[in-house]
């Protein structure tokens, strides 16, 4: 009986409608991934201008396709979002730090900001609908290295934005964020400010225990609100190692707070 009452709730939220939109909506992911890869970057290439102007033209692409995707999502009824602060996003030198409940966080990030940076999983390097796109965007690979730490250290000293989320992965369902220092350590070195963005998503949904294809039992709502900029200066008066612990702990308990408030 408990059984067919809560199937019975899922078909009058459209169940059957959000399965199929949403397995819509990856199919559409890889097919733009690989017009991206085979026809819009490789034309955009082609237009006067060097390597760093490739390389913005690579992140606006991304960043409009990515918006399109999210009002595919939206008007499909796959889900509905809020975004409250997002014209505080995209500024010279500014890292942009997110927890990480779903799939689709990035996503919604980058499609807010016109040209900015990222710091992608590095298996995306390989694969086939999204490597072209990452490295025409010249995105930054986490692969765990000193490398990777300076890299980033050095495009947000360049006056880029970065985009980054501290926990590496998606958050575990049902347990609190936990921050790796690595973000920490690169707005020491290298960012004029720091800006967090709590993001929220109910009922969860592609997290890393959710396949795409388990359905919630109503309608995601996905809530990004941006918070107050933090300047990494007033934690830069200690040696390196214990200047990146207070800030990362600093971090933690910041979201902790804002995740709760949300």
């Amino acid at each position: 009986m408990a059984v067919a009452a809560q199937l019975t709730h899922h078909r009058r939220d459209a169940w059957l409608w959000r399965l199929l939109a949403t397995g819509a909506s990856f199919a559409l992911f890889g097919i733009g991934g690989l017009i991206l890869r085979v026809l819009i970057l490789p034309l955009f290439a082609l237009l006067p201008g060097g390597p760093e102007a490739r390389r913005r033209r690579a992140r606006a692409a991304i960043s409009r396709a990515f918006h399109l995707h999210v009002q595919f999502m939206y008007r499909t009824r796959v889900l509905d979002f809020r975004i409250e602060g997002a014209e505080r996003l995209g500024r010279p030198g500014q890292l942009v730090i997110a927890n990480h409940p779903s799939l689709i966080d990035v996503v919604f990030l980058i499609s807010q900001m016109r040209d900015t940076n990222c710091v992608v999983k590095a298996s995306l390097w390989s694969n086939p609908c999204m490597h072209g796109a990452v490295r025409a965007a010249q995105y930054i690979s986490n692969n765990g290295s000193p490398e990777m730490l300076e890299q980033a250290a050095s495009v947000l000293r360049q006056g880029q934005t970065l985009v980054m989320f501290p926990e590496g992965t998606r958050t575990t369902p049902g347990q609190a964020p936990v921050f790796h220092r690595g973000a920490a350590a690169i707005a020491l070195r290298g960012a004029r400010t720091i800006t967090p963005v709590f993001i929220t998503v109910a009922p969860t949904t592609l997290t890393k225990a959710e396949p795409w294809y388990h359905i919630p039992w109503r309608r995601v709502m996905v809530r990004l609100r941006v918070g107050d900029d933090i300047d990494p200066a007033t934690f830069d008066n200690a040696p390196m190692p214990i200047a990146s612990r207070r800030l990362n702990r600093h971090l933690h308990q910041l979201f902790l707070q804002g995740l709760d408030a949300s």
